[in-house]
């Protein structure tokens, strides 16, 4: 009965007028009281007096608490500011009495209220106690009788800092979340392990096992500490997810709504969390000064790195953002995105860049200065089985829009590659690496700066692995990896987009900007990450399935040629590539070539053009291995006659 109606009525406050009521109530025992303490148990005075008193003492006393508020706050949340209010009703009722006390002996006020000053202090030091201990008595009480007879989580908190105590109190402190209980801290500080945090018991990370969780009925646990390291983050998470326990994480403080910490913001931890990259810093004064009252053209302006581009120079005072992707519903959506935050100087248009007068008339009308190149086709398999496709867009269309941007004297040409162009195993790669050759290239004949910036995967981008793998682990699974021990670099969205804008704005031209990818990671060790923190096994719930690799792709991705090596930057996650120069004019006559053979659709004819223009293209578990073969069969033939 006490456990349903603790459920039923959780949500439900005391009324306010109840709360006077009662404060008033102590408020006249403890004045009973004050003259017991002063006079002793006997009463060795003219006890008619109080019969006047304590009327008017009730009613000051009132008083004094509807001009506070004290009673107004909810009880059960009791604060340090709800005890400073009390402290402030208090003084006001004795600083009242004290001029009564005055009146009386100036013979303003009946001499029945003259009350004595010793009355008056020890009234004021039995108010300030009682009052604030009963609030809490009852705060504590209502907590205790909840985690022990209502249906509570009971939960420990990772961290027993500042951070940790902010969690408790707003866990505490939360009535729409009553239904959880935190019953211990965990810390690896041996000076705090043992003790008592406001009554709460801080424990070894080393104690927290199967037992103790099983002993102590723990469903959660709050990873609180702030400013963690992703690999500080990544080895806590790897020992609690091993754990029959929920694992959340609290934001970081500048996400704090109005700079306190919600209940409601406190998230099981994904695996994003563990992969998160740097903080994005939009106060760039680099990319202010480029970007100021210029027209900047982005194409895929929609996709994954072109719309976050768009969101980050939405920031600074440009002159007009020009939009341009031929995906009509997703550009719709960053359009109404855009509008929504009030952004009005934009223009989006639904455009191919491989429409050669198309793009003309968009450069003549906007003559943009800055043009963010991240159009592409990106998706190996898809075009391992479609190369004119990749040609099509990857190479012919950055070659037209580049040709344009130096035609209509852009300023600078900021071309998005990808890792998948160093020493390419598939066709998408090695259409890149043409693109990045073609580029390089004009450069030197344009007064156009052209950039090349070259970076691996980036996280939740269409079609990338960790939203292909929430969507298995939400059917059931299996999940699928192509190797176990398929390896790739991972960044976040947003950071890539800042170090394109930033690698564009310090390239004097004709630069591969690389971007520091961190650490490599296990896909196969990944899916196992995300089963767990789903809080599913493997592979008892959720199995993880081996399909072998797919047409074109690698084991092991990598960020610079065999033929290249880096120089630092002012940045130092930004590095520039330094390659041997290429025979510009051959390789512009062999990629007029390969745009001409494209027309004709022969994807082995294609496909051996490409690897004609970069040697070093090698294909890998793909029917165009056949042309590698042959290749090296005629290498062999004229070595043998040589000989």
């Amino acid at each position: 009965m006490i456990k349903n109606y603790l459920i039923n009525n959780s949500h439900k406050h005391a009324s306010k007028w109840l709360v006077l009521l009662i404060d008033v109530v102590i408020t006249i025992f403890n004045f009973f009281l004050a003259y017991i303490i002063r006079f002793g148990i006997t009463l060795n005075f003219d006890t008619s007096n109080l019969i006047y008193q304590i009327p008017v003492v009730a009613a000051l006393s009132a008083l004094s608490f509807l001009l506070i508020g004290s009673y107004k706050g909810v009880v059960r949340h009791t604060g340090m500011r709800d005890a400073y209010n009390l402290f402030l009703a208090v003084t006001v009722l004795i600083a009242l009495t004290g001029f009564l006390m005055v009146s009386s002996r100036l013979s303003l006020m009946p001499e029945l209220l003259n009350i004595p000053v010793s009355i008056i202090c020890i009234h004021y030091m039995l108010n300030i106690i009682t009052l604030t201990t009963s609030r809490l008595i009852f705060k504590y009480c209502y907590y205790y009788v909840k985690s022990k007879i209502g249906e509570s989580s009971r939960i420990l908190i990772y961290g027993a800092g500042d951070s940790g105590l902010i969690t408790l109190a707003a866990i505490t402190n939360d009535s729409n979340r009553s239904s959880l209980s935190v019953v211990g801290f965990i810390d690896d500080n041996s000076q705090k392990i043992g003790k008592t945090i406001n009554g709460i018991k801080v424990y070894s990370s080393k104690a927290v096992n199967n037992n103790f969780l099983t002993k102590n009925n723990i469903k959660e646990i709050i990873v609180s500490i702030p400013h963690i390291s992703k690999k500080r983050l990544s080895e806590i998470s790897d020992d609690l997810l091993k754990l029959p326990v929920k694992v959340k994480i609290i934001p970081a403080v500048n996400d704090w709504i109005d700079g306190k910490l919600k209940v409601s913001q406190i998230k099981e931890i994904e695996i994003e969390d563990l992969l998160d990259r740097a903080p994005i810093n939009m106060d760039n004064q680099n990319i202010k000064r480029e970007l100021d009252d210029k027209v900047i053209m982005i194409t895929g302006a929609a996709g994954s790195i072109g719309s976050e581009i768009v969101r980050q120079a939405s920031y600074y005072n440009y002159k007009n953002l020009i939009l341009v992707d031929q995906a009509e519903s997703p550009l719709y959506d960053l359009q109404q995105e855009l509008l929504s935050k009030g952004i009005t100087n934009f223009t989006p248009i639904v455009a191919d860049i491989r429409d050669h007068q198309r793009v003309e008339t968009i450069f003549e009308k906007y003559r943009p200065n800055m043009v963010f190149h991240a159009a592409a086709y990106k998706h190996v398999p898809l075009m391992e089985a479609n190369p004119c496709e990749a040609i099509k867009i990857n190479v012919l269309g950055t070659r037209k829009l580049a040709d344009l941007s130096s035609q209509f004297g852009v300023d600078k040409f900021v071309f998005v590659s990808t890792d998948k162009a160093v020493n390419p195993t598939n066709v998408m790669g090695a259409t890149k690496r043409v693109a990045e050759m073609y580029i390089k290239c004009l450069h030197k004949t344009s007064k156009t700066k052209f950039i090349t910036t070259r970076f691996g995967n980036v996280l939740g981008s269409n079609g990338s692995v960790i939203p292909l793998f929430k969507k298995q682990i939400a059917k059931g699974g299996p999940l699928t990896v192509t190797h176990k021990d398929v390896t790739r670099f991972f960044m976040t969205i947003p950071e890539a987009s800042q170090l394109v804008i930033e690698a564009g704005t310090m390239g004097n031209g004709g630069e591969i900007f690389i971007f520091d990818m961190g650490e490599s990671v296990k896909i196969f060790d990944l899916a196992k990450k995300m089963i767990r923190l789903s809080d599913l096994r493997y592979p008892e719930d959720i199995d993880i399935k081996i399909t072998g690799l797919r047409p074109g792709e690698k084991l092991y991705e990598e960020l610079l040629a065999d033929t290249e090596n880096t120089l630092p930057t002012y940045h130092k996650k930004i590095m520039i590539s330094r390659f041997d120069d290429n025979d510009c004019a051959n390789v512009k006559d062999k990629i007029d070539d390969l745009c001409i053979m494209n027309l004709l659709n022969q994807d082995h004819q294609i496909v051996g053009k490409l690897k004609e223009i970069v040697p070093e293209y090698i294909s890998n578990n793909s029917t165009f291995e056949s042309i590698d073969k042959i290749n090296k069969d005629t290498v062999q033939t004229k070595q043998e006659i040589l000989a």
